[in-house]
């Protein structure tokens, strides 16, 4: 046990933390529909800058990254922009934010996005479900077109670009999402990887794209320690279904072990005792996620589980959850129907605790 509580200052590489709370990325579906961060997003965020670090809502690395409505990118000049007034926002209150890189692969809608440029995935597995459109409602997924091995590299790029772009745009770091279903963890789940070139086949050759994303962010960057990922082990979010996720992950994990990331986050979703499995194979920071309170998120950092606790919903309905959460202010319930709506109410209509 360790004297270690939520409000215990902390690192996360070599950025000074107040507090060992992160805000999870959220999409909230507020952006513009170029990709662009809105005005409300200024407000959202700065509101929430007592959080330790906040992880901004999935972001895509390029146009082709885009599968949802309403949701960012970080590639043109206007997007990098759009950002660089929630960043100066969010450190005007003394606030520390990562972008998530969120390419979203197979999962999405022509109808969402604004370029030409197919979905796709390592192979062409069409997921099963539906996804929401402004334009015509909820719409079944397609087929992907499947990467070649030189369209691979170019959205190892992409990420690179994003990287510099996060930087640009005063980021303190970026995160690769590499969980829900997304391009990422495709390439690591059996059942939509059917490769048989060095990008498929068994688990060493399926965490090559997520490990050659990595570097390439970390060359960007210019150091491991600005640099995070989000993995998610059994999650069957879009349709993804892993053989042996504990084989995959161990592996992954131990891959990622000696590259001195900034963090490892890891969300528990449907493989129990997600975080006994990992932590022990991972020694540096290691942040948890998954429904945490206060209590059970004191408990994790104080028995060593965790180093942070990452909050998602708590930090939607309550912008100040570190003031609420230290002086025991009862806390707003969250409002799901708010979640993804446009518009401000559930977004930046909560009030601070007195």
């Amino acid at each position: 046990m360790t004297s270690v509580d939520l409000f215990t200052p902390g690192k996360i590489g070599t950025l000074e933390v107040p507090n060992r709370m992160i805000m999870s990325p959220m999409t909230r579906s507020r952006m513009l529909t170029n990709g662009v961060p809105s005005d409300m997003a200024i407000e959202y965020y700065s509101q929430r800058a007592s959080a330790g670090l906040i992880l901004t809502e999935g972001t895509a690395p390029s146009a082709g990254g885009i599968g949802y409505a309403r949701t960012p990118a970080i590639e043109t000049a206007e997007q990098v922009a759009g950002w660089k007034k929630i960043t100066d926002a969010v450190s005007a209150k003394h606030g520390h934010m990562f972008v998530q890189l969120m390419h979203v692969g197979r999962i999405g809608s022509p109808l969402n996005r604004f370029t030409d440029q197919p979905l796709v995935a390592p192979s062409a597995v069409k997921p099963a479900g539906q996804i929401w459109t402004d334009a015509k409602g909820l719409q079944d997924f397609g087929t992907p077109h499947a990467l070649s091995t030189a369209e691979i590299g170019v959205i190892v790029e992409e990420y690179a670009q994003a990287t510099r772009n996060a930087f640009k745009a005063g980021f303190k770091g970026v995160e690769l999402h590499a969980a829900s279903g997304y391009l990422p963890m495709q390439f690591l789940s059996s059942n939509t990887n059917l490769r048989t070139d060095q990008y498929g086949g068994n688990v060493n050759n399926r965490i090559r794209f997520v490990m050659e994303v990595l570097d390439a962010m970390i060359a960007a960057a210019g150091s491991p320690a600005k640099v995070g990922i989000k993995i998610a082990p059994g999650m069957p979010f879009n349709d993804i279904n892993d053989a042996d996720p504990v084989e995959t992950y161990t592996t992954l994990v131990k891959a990622l072990a000696g590259k001195g990331l900034a963090y490892l986050h890891v969300l528990q979703t449907a493989l129990p005792g997600t975080f006994e499995l990992l932590r022990p194979h991972y020694s540096g920071t290691f942040a948890a996620a998954g429904g945490f309170t206060k209590d059970s998120g004191t408990a994790a950092l104080q028995s060593g589980l965790a180093d942070f606790i990452v909050y998602g919903k708590l930090f939607i309905a309550n912008p100040d959850l570190p003031h609420r959460f230290a002086r025991n202010v009862p806390l707003a319930a969250p409002d799901p129907t708010t979640f993804y709506t446009p518009g401000p109410k559930g977004y930046i209509d909560q009030p601070a605790a007195s």
